[in-house]
């Protein structure tokens, strides 16, 4: 039996270059499933988004999805895509296990936490405090600097990643520090700076955008101290939920929001095409 895609409607194409397109996932010319295949609205027309794969119940674990999957790489590549991205469930361990076979590396992944009703207590001698208009413009360089590294270390070439960096943070933090639902705090211990964190209330909840503890003060706890103070903003709004994101490869971060009771939501993979 063949598995291969069909089109089910046009190819559609905007001025600046992006394209999407619906397929059906026939095995010899009966539909077993859809695709949706696009490029991303961030990095642009060189780089493919597979935003949906799904196989009918009777034709799972036949194959199908891994021809199909395969087959969009090739419509990628027509598209002159380097690269391509995939986002799955965390829960969905067949997938999971589906993409890393067809070579697909994670770059990040999603986490996330219930909250307790009450505040978490900070360790002796930590506070946190709201960070000040003039320590926010040099807080933001460095920030955008950070973002952008991480996003060139997942696959980005470097002009994309800080054209990313400047987009997303333009975007999330409009009118600076004053930006409504967000809270950009400093983490002092014994009275000495040793930290930053960014957290905004969004609808699902609070998410940690950003946690930063200063290079001569690693090592000594206040990583947890900034999540905590994270934690504890998010309940003082209200917020019954707090989540974020941590890049693969962050061996320390992964096992401290493990420790904190943080559990994976989304992975996201990409894929160089050849």
């Amino acid at each position: 039996m063949t598995t291969t895609l069909r089109p089910t409607e046009p190819l559609q194409r905007t001025a600046d270059g992006s394209r999407s397109r619906h397929y059906a996932v026939c095995v010899n010319s009966r539909p077993v499933g859809t695709l949706h295949l696009a490029t991303h609205p961030v990095f642009g027309p060189a780089v493919a988004q597979l935003l949906d794969l799904r196989v009918q119940g009777p034709d799972r674990g036949r194959g199908r999805g891994t021809v199909a999957a395969l087959a969009a790489e090739e419509v990628a590549r027509s598209w002159n895509c380097r690269r391509i991205e995939a986002t799955v469930p965390a829960e969905e361990h067949a997938l999971l296990r589906l993409a890393g076979a067809l070579g697909y590396v994670e770059r990040n992944r999603n986490l996330a936490k219930a909250l307790p009703e009450r505040p978490p207590e900070l360790p002796a001698g930590s506070r946190g405090r709201r960070m000040t208009e003039a320590e926010f413009g040099p807080w933001l360089v460095q920030a955008e600097e950070r973002y952008a590294r991480t996003v060139v270390e997942r696959g980005a070439s470097p002009q994309e990643a800080r054209a990313k960096a400047a987009r997303d943070h333009a975007a999330l933090l409009p009118e600076g520090i004053a930006t409504p639902d967000v809270l950009i705090s400093v983490l002092e211990h014994d009275a000495r700076q040793v930290g930053t964190l960014w957290v905004a209330q969004r609808h699902d909840g609070a998410y940690v955008y950003d946690v930063e503890v200063a290079p001569d003060h690693r090592g000594r706890g206040h990583g947890r101290t900034l999540m905590l103070v994270a934690e504890g903003d998010a309940i003082a709004a209200g917020a019954t939920r707090i989540g974020l994101n941590v890049f693969a490869g962050n061996t320390p971060a992964l096992s401290l929001y493990a420790s904190l009771g943080y559990a994976p939501t989304r992975i996201h993979l990409y894929k160089h095409l050849l």
